[in-house]
């Protein structure tokens, strides 16, 4: 059984929230750049044709050195930071749950 107080403080914070809705939807690990191009979109005003490279940086920089390893504490999230690859493997039901649940709640797709 996961506590609930670990799921919530992965969810605490917006960027790793919407990292982890991110990850949920892949079969295979993801590149910290592809991480960090999605979260820029969905923290981007909707109808950006680009996103700015200082932007794209301070995100890449922030989930490398904050979210990716807090993150990584959970047993099924492995982060190489060697490789600078994430993905979520064998996420418990519940834990998939609370993330389906908090993802349609916030809909980052729609807004930042």
């Amino acid at each position: 059984m996961v506590a609930l107080d670990r799921v919530f403080g992965l969810l605490s914070e917006e960027r790793r929230r919407y990292t982890l809705y991110y990850l949920e939807q892949q079969t295979r690990p993801v590149s910290i750049d592809e991480v960090a191009e999605q979260v820029a979109e969905w923290e981007s005003n909707p109808g950006t044709v680009s996103i700015p490279e200082e932007k794209f940086d301070r995100i890449e920089v922030d989930l490398r050195h904050n979210h990716l390893p807090k993150a990584s504490g959970a047993e099924y999230i492995r982060y190489d930071p060697e490789v600078e690859e994430i993905e979520v493997t064998g996420t418990p039901p519940e834990v998939s749950a609370i993330i389906s649940v908090a993802k349609a709640i916030e809909r980052p797709e729609r807004y930042p």
